[in-house]
């Protein structure tokens, strides 16, 4: 019987990724190539490593060139890649299907499924795609059910703080987060729930329509909506309003229809939660008023927008002793800042210049004037107090126009 020694592990990363690629690459050695008993203990190794790295994405994608799998782990919002595994490669990705309940023979159509591992600490989903090469694999972790994190694990600065407990304390009306994918804005809605629940003075009805469920909520009435089927978020929404709930969780607007019922849900008598893709809380107004929802109704149905991204965080090593820090594992960073505005619409200005439809810079302009702190603003101040650095806030923003 073969070792998995005889197995090419390409490695050709840059020194700071070479950590996680010597971790697959050890992992792997000791692996038996011999019948299914590889792709079983190399999809363990992997998901292991994931965990230990603590990353948020597991990638494998085939690489068509040397008819292997690349393996690729995101870890504090970085791809890294850890090499590329070759034969017996092929089972890896349906040993994953198998995992997740998916049709392994159904290689032509993307599949979405989630890992039931019975493990407390342990949540993921896994989705395939294929391409010209075969199936492109991705496994989403997920903080599990019991340990999302509070508002106060979150580190939003005072002045966005205490206005954002006070919009969570309201009974009706609209709370949009935005941001781009991987912005952290679920992590941010679900604490947003949990501080409903803790503080709120009586028992309220809280319900939540999402797509997927992340975790569990206790106490909320979690819903996963099916969009490719009947249940989409518009007719779980509709339907939901006859629930009597007074909270209501509503995963992403992705569309009109959910974009003109959810805020008809604000304006009825429910608070209303919900995130959006925009590239700061100015472009969230313009973007739902480009969607067709009416000034008047932005008016009176916005409570707040907030925007948010993740920073790499500085790890605490001494650069000179970088290389060898096992916290940040050789990279210079460990965990993430978050950074967030915070726009009211009930300021007065603001107010007008929505119902005149004003451009996003105009609101921008006027969210400013009444003391926001926007974005890129609060990222050059973390690089001044020296939690990130100038490099990674340009990865994140882009260049400074």
């Amino acid at each position: 019987m073969t070792k998995a020694a005889a197995i090419p592990l390409v490695i050709s990363q840059p020194a700071r990724f070479r950590t996680v690629a010597a971790e697959l690459t050890s992992a792997l050695q000791s692996l038996s190539t011999g019948g299914d008993t590889f792709a079983v203990a190399a999809v363990d190794a992997l998901l292991r490593i994931a965990r230990d790295f603590q990353a948020s994405d597991l990638h494998l994608q085939p690489d068509g060139s040397r008819d292997g799998l690349q393996v690729l782990f995101r870890i504090d919002g970085v791809l890294q890649p850890a090499g590329v595994i070759q034969q017996p490669a092929s089972q890896i990705v349906p040993r994953l299907k198998v995992l997740a309940n998916l049709l392994t023979y159904r290689t032509d159509v993307p599949q979405e499924g989630r890992i039931r591992s019975g493990q407390a600490d342990l949540e993921m989903r896994v989705s395939t795609f294929p391409t010209i090469h075969g199936e492109k694999a991705v496994v989403r972790f997920f903080v599990a059910s019991g340990k999302f994190q509070q508002l106060d694990d979150l580190g939003m600065p005072p002045d966005v703080r205490t206005p954002f407990e006070r919009l969570l304390s309201q009974t009706t009306g609209l709370l949009v987060v935005c941001g781009p994918a991987g912005s952290g804005k679920t992590t941010t809605l679900y604490a947003a729930m949990r501080h409903i629940q803790l503080h709120s003075t009586a028992l309220r009805s809280l319900c939540s329509l999402e797509d997927p469920v992340e975790a569990l909520l206790p106490g909320v009435a979690q819903s996963q909506v099916k969009p490719e089927g009947e249940f989409t978020y518009q007719r779980g929404l509709a339907s939901l309003l006859r629930q009597d709930p007074e909270v209501i969780l509503v995963g992403e607007i992705r569309d009109k229809a959910t974009a003109e019922i959810v805020f008809q849900a604000s304006l009825t008598g429910q608070l209303v939660l919900t995130s959006f893709h925009a590239g700061s809380a100015a472009d969230a107004i313009s973007r739902l008023s480009d969607m067709g929802i009416e000034p008047y109704v932005l008016r009176s149905g916005l409570r707040g927008i907030l925007s948010q991204r993740l920073l790499r965080r500085l790890c605490t090593c001494d650069s000179r002793n970088q290389e060898s820090c096992p916290t940040c594992k050789g990279t210079g960073y460990h965990g993430r800042l978050m950074l967030c505005e915070l726009l009211l619409p009930e300021l007065s200005d603001l107010g007008r210049a929505i119902l005149n439809r004003d451009d996003a810079e105009h609101l921008q302009e006027l969210a400013v004037e009444a003391g926001m702190i926007p974005l890129r603003e609060r990222g050059h101040l973390a690089v001044e107090a020296g939690l990130t650095t100038l490099e990674e806030l340009t990865r994140v923003f882009g260049p400074q126009k």
